[in-house]
């Protein structure tokens, strides 16, 4: 079978009939939870059966949740229910309190293992680690819900691995694209047999085309996954090796920075994502992440969305003057001025001085409006800076709201 189910290759709207006939529920099931239910006051969720209403609630960043899960520990008070009502707790760097769900697959991994090549029967070498974090769980439970045997290796221990490998001979392997090439030099300086590794899904890392040919040339077809310790697997590659496909468990948005504003289908902007699961729902929560989507369905058979990957961090914050400027503020000024469209800060340096010019594009640029929009960006910003209107298109489609070109550190 080509596809994990008929989710994957069904009619777009049937799947977008099916989360949002689901999100109600989760919103409800959110709003027990104290901290959701200040932060979603107001909110019908009965209403809430499309994306232009998903899109009218708050963002959640996830760059907030360590001070959130500090001042109310463990989990920020975004969870209702009690930390022994899940199967595993974690922590990842912040700190940020994580809670695994008790049920088969809580990650929502097996789809994106089974894109790779993954079936039942395999034996799997996941070195992802399992201490404290939950990188080698979410790994494991998708491969296991696929119905294969996992081998718990996690990162390190390079000798005994090579061990292990002529041992179970795992034809699949998963963790970083690094490890993976550490274990392969690693063998054959060794002259351990690793042959048997036929498969890959990687993440975690980057993996540059240099090292995907690399990998490639030892007999081994990796493929990438997108995937947080909040949410698990949030998107992946296919066979077609044309973008990354969007998880059909959760709803993905791409916003303009500073905002939860939608962006037009194409322009790179930041990812937010909902998740459907009752016990520990995400309600638009806002990663940091860049990408954009891809139009049309993948060559595969798929017909979900599909996003370009992983292109950069959305918190643009840099310090001008010894005062920061946010994205936020960026944004402000375009909701102050309509008439503007694609809007770029640009940092640089006049002699030993920052400087601050704001780039605008605008259909109808006059005096009036400069002088309009500077008076606004010194109102918002607290700084002096200059403005220029420039035609609709011209500013890049890359996300970037602050662009600091200083090459110091701010």
């Amino acid at each position: 079978m080509p596809h994990f189910d008929t989710l994957e290759n069904c009619d777009p709207s049937h799947r977008h009939a099916n989360l949002f006939s689901r999100l109600p529920e989760a919103l409800r099931h959110a709003m027990q939870a104290p901290a959701y239910a200040k932060h979603l006051q107001g909110v019908n969720p009965a209403a809430v059966v499309n994306r232009a209403a998903l899109a009218r609630l708050p963002i959640l960043r996830k760059a907030e949740l360590p001070a959130l899960h500090k001042a109310r520990p463990p989990f920020g008070g975004f969870v209702n229910g009690p930390p022994g009502s899940f199967g595993r707790l974690f922590t990842s760097p912040g700190p940020i309190y994580e809670p695994e769900s008790k049920h088969v697959d809580p990650w929502r991994g097996a789809r994106a293992l089974y894109a790779a090549g993954f079936r039942a029967g395999d034996v799997v070498l996941n070195t992802f680690s399992y201490h404290l974090t939950p990188g080698g769980f979410i790994f494991d439970s998708a491969a296991r819900a696929l119905g294969c045997a996992v081998i718990p290796a996690g990162p390190g221990n390079v000798e005994q691995q090579l061990e292990l490998i002529e041992a179970y001979r795992p034809v699949a392997y998963t963790g970083t694209p690094d490890f993976l090439k550490i274990l392969l030099d690693g063998g054959k300086a060794a002259k351990r047999d690793v042959s048997s590794i036929k498969r890959a899904i990687v993440s975690g890392a980057a993996f540059p085309a240099s090292l995907q040919d690399e990998i490639r040339s030892r007999g081994i077809d990796a493929y990438q996954a997108f995937a947080t310790a909040d949410l698990g697997f949030i998107a992946y590659e296919s066979s077609a090796r044309d973008g990354m496909i969007v998880n059909e468990d959760l709803i993905l948005e791409i916003v303009r920075p500073g905002t939860g504003d939608p962006v037009p289908d194409g322009d790179v902007g930041e990812i937010v994502v909902t998740s459907l699961d009752p016990h520990h729902a995400w309600i638009r929560l806002a990663l940091g992440d860049l990408s954009a989507t891809l139009p049309g369905h993948s060559p595969c058979g798929r017909s979900n969305m599909r996003i370009r990957g992983w292109m950069g961090r959305a918190d643009q914050t840099t310090k001008v003057k010894g005062m920061f400027v946010r994205p936020e503020q960026v944004a402000e000024i375009g909701q102050r001025h309509p008439e503007l469209g694609r809007l770029r800060l640009v940092v640089s340096r006049i002699g030993e001085n920052d400087a601050m010019a704001l780039k605008a594009e605008t259909a109808s640029p006059d005096a009036g409006l400069q002088e309009a929009v500077t008076a606004t960006l010194r109102s918002v910003s607290k700084l002096g800076g200059t403005v220029e209107l420039v035609e609709p298109g011209s500013l890049p489609n890359d996300g970037k709201v602050i662009a600091d070109e200083r090459g110091i550190a701010p």
